[in-house]
């Protein structure tokens, strides 16, 4: 299968950068305008988990930089051949997930045609106690089994 994973709140814990830097610098409003992308922390179990599915699948990061910092676009591929070094010439920059072609998205947010992606949405909110890595592998099992 083709899945389409979201790298910020799905591998990349862009929530804990942001809080951080606006509590140090007491900045507030848009926060991707501050935050390092290099220096995110992966999330819980996402290197692993992803490794684990490249196996078996055709892994692609689709992800929605701030289109008002160019440099973020380097920084979230530094990041990527950092942590997951195997995808990072499968890196795509875009606001529109619903033009994706593929069979599974994995995305926190649903501001940017998530809700209208041709395959199966996987929709990993953190505020969801079964919407996490473990919760996504078993849901992806169970696709790959029909």
């Amino acid at each position: 299968m083709r899945i389409f994973i979201d790298m910020d709140g799905v591998i990349s814990d862009f929530e804990k950068a942001s809080n951080e830097y606006q509590r140090i610098h007491g900045e507030t409003g848009r926060p991707g305008k501050y935050v390092d992308y290099r220096n995110l922390e992966p999330i819980s179990g996402a290197i692993f988990c992803v490794t684990e599915l490249s196996f078996n699948h055709d892994i692609f990061i689709a992800t929605t930089p701030p289109w008002d910092r160019p440099k973020v676009w380097g920084e979230k591929r530094e990041w990527i051949e950092e942590h997951l070094p195997f995808l990072k010439c499968k890196l795509i920059l875009t606001h529109r997930k619903d033009l994706l072609i593929g069979d599974i998205l994995i995305d926190d947010s649903r501001y940017r045609g998530q809700p209208d992606f041709q395959g199966e949405w996987f929709w990993f909110n953190k505020n969801w106690k079964n919407k996490n890595w473990e919760a996504c592998l078993e849901w992806i099992s169970k696709l790959e089994n029909k």
